[in-house]
């Protein structure tokens, strides 16, 4: 595996692969690389001939200084890590190379609609600078193929969207959430959690589930099972941002006529946002 940092050593080396006939799958990342992450190579590398993983903590999306500086930044292990993967090339711009006007003369991508609610309403500009930056990783490295996890499942969408709207002749893939042995979806935060809040943690799973088996039932006010959800879990320790019951093509809030469903969660524990997801197909 190579590692490289420039837009020009990433460039040459695509061109070459192009010239071979070969197809290119990529997985974007901000690193702190864990299991999860290292499964979307593994998909990537099941639908193309090589793999670019990029590793870059993106300031664009963060609107909270704390919480951009807090994030974890483990570049030596993350590149361990994938030697031990299908990964060809692990890309490892710095914000320059990104942002080379800085990011206040930055032309911006803002995707409507799916972008606005869920974490779009509570984290102001997160979308834009999620579209934005994917937006530029994919003009760098000219994938195929683009993997990106169900955990984050909004952010998926909006990419599939924000791929369809610009033509972009790219396939994005989604790949099944990674989860600990407790069912919590693994992420990068997990690790600001205490062993406490880590066992605490799981109850999001839980509650998904339990709104699941209610859908299932029959049971159709779904304003009523969000908000006894949201009770529950609050008496548990957890600030709730949302859950709701949406559309799983759109996330739109669900109607009863509805059977593609997707219930997503999104709550504080501690000094940890954690979001999760769970489909739900209704007969």
């Amino acid at each position: 595996m190579e590692t490289v940092s420039s837009l020009a050593q990433l460039r040459q080396q695509v061109k070459q692969w192009r010239k071979q006939g070969l197809t290119i799958g990529f997985v974007p990342t901000m690193g702190n690389l864990h299991a999860g992450h290292l499964s979307l190579i593994d998909k990537a590398k099941q639908h193309a001939d090589k793999v670019i993983a990029s590793i870059f903590v993106n300031p664009l999306q963060f609107n909270d200084q704390i919480d951009l500086n807090a994030y974890p930044r483990t570049i030596e292990a993350d590149i361990a890590q994938l030697t031990q993967t299908a990964c060809d090339i692990v890309f490892v711009p710095d914000v320059a190379t990104i942002y080379p006007e800085g990011m206040t003369k930055q032309s911006k991508i803002t995707v409507p609609d799916i972008g606005d609610r869920l974490c779009g309403a509570h984290r102001p500009g997160h979308f834009d600078g999620v579209a934005t930056v994917v937006t530029k990783l994919f003009n760098m490295a000219l994938p195929d193929v683009a993997v990106f996890g169900e955990k984050d499942y909004q952010q998926l969408l909006l990419i599939k969207k924000l791929v369809h709207d610009l033509n972009m002749p790219i396939e994005i893939i989604g790949a099944e959430t990674h989860r600990e042995q407790n069912g919590l979806a693994m992420s990068s935060r997990n690790q600001y959690l205490s062993a406490i809040e880590q066992t605490t943690a799981a109850e999001i799973v839980q509650t998904l589930l339990e709104i699941k088996q209610r859908l299932e039932q029959g049971q159709g006010d779904f304003t009523a099972i969000c908000e006894q959800a949201k009770q529950a879990i609050e008496q548990k320790g957890f600030e709730v941002d949302y859950i709701e019951i949406c559309r799983e093509a759109d996330l739109m809030p669900a109607k009863s006529e509805d059977k593609a469903l997707r219930i997503l969660i999104a709550a504080q524990l501690g000094p940890a946002r954690l979001i999760d997801n769970m489909a739900c197909y209704l007969a």
